[in-house]
């Protein structure tokens, strides 16, 4: 996966800080405590994650 991402957290990103962050391409994830680690994801499951997301 590119390093060079634009990645986006969460706006509501709780004061410990654990949250995942997604890349501006949405084919990715990453912990945004641990961000050499990066996940492939295909941008349906992303785009289906955020939806699920949203309507919890």
């Amino acid at each position: 996966m590119n390093t060079d991402l634009h990645w986006k957290k969460s706006s509501f990103t709780g004061e410990n800080g654990n949250c995942v962050e997604l890349p501006s391409t949405l084919d990715g994830v990453r912990d945004s405590k641990h961000r050499k680690i990066q996940l492939s994801v295909h941008r349906t499951a992303v785009a289906a994650l955020v939806r699920h997301v949203k309507n919890s």
